[in-house]
């Protein structure tokens, strides 16, 4: 428009207009501009729109996985300082490791912005592990941090960890716990108690036996 008097932009779709932006750089432009401005932006229109269907006739049923995304979810609202960590440490490292941007608003609701799905999954996933809630009778598949002489403590989630005590480490005696696991192992143990501290109480030994019995029941469905 630089050598003109106005920037007339028409945007819409085969059916009409769908929003116009002008310029101007006098004071008016007559009625009969108007309606040929209009005019010669239909059949402008008409023929992008043509081009455009010849190469993609209908939407792509998946968006690409490279394409942005842009993704919300919603955490326990106490759980907020948890996500974000001491001094932003926490949302910071989960920002580094997956690309996503993260914003947490007062209500728990979380907004990822990644470039790819990839990226928008795992920051997701993350962001779910770290918030979750313990829960009675849940089997979990956890890594164990220490070994003491009464049993082993074991983290179920990021930064939630429980102990299993000696005694509920195998139906068979265990005179030591390094014996059954090692600092590092990972295990599958069932929350069997949370006291009114928080404090987690796991069992290996029945995570063994109901996960044995599950098997065993899938073999015999099979069979039949």
């Amino acid at each position: 428009d630089h050598f003109g008097d106005m920037d007339f932009k028409v945007a819409g779709t085969q059916n009409g207009v769908t929003g116009i932006q002008l310029d101007l750089k006098i004071d008016g432009i007559a009625e009969q501009i108007i309606r040929a401005t209009l005019q010669q932006a239909r059949q402008a229109r008409i023929e992008i729109l043509r081009k455009m269907l010849t190469t993609i006739p209908r939407p792509r049923p998946e968006i690409s996985s490279w394409a942005p995304r842009l993704v919300r979810m919603k955490i326990d609202a106490e759980k907020i300082g948890m996500l974000i960590g001491p001094g932003g440490k926490t949302i910071r490292s989960i920002e580094a490791t997956t690309g996503a941007s993260l914003e947490v608003e007062e209500d728990g609701t979380v907004t990822i912005a990644a470039y790819g799905q990839e990226a928008a999954e795992e920051a997701r996933r993350q962001i779910e592990a770290m918030t979750a809630s313990v829960e009675v009778g849940r089997i979990y598949h956890g890594r164990v941090t220490s070994v003491k002489d009464f049993g082993a403590f074991i983290e179920i989630l990021p930064g939630k960890d429980g102990l299993c005590h000696i005694s509920e480490l195998s139906d068979e005696y265990v005179a030591n716990v390094s014996d059954v696991c090692k600092v590092g192992d990972l295990v599958d143990v069932k929350v069997i108690a949370i006291d009114d501290q928080d404090r987690v109480k796991l069992s290996r030994r029945s995570a063994l036996k109901e996960l044995a019995g599950k098997r065993g029941s899938d073999g015999n469905r099979h069979q039949r």
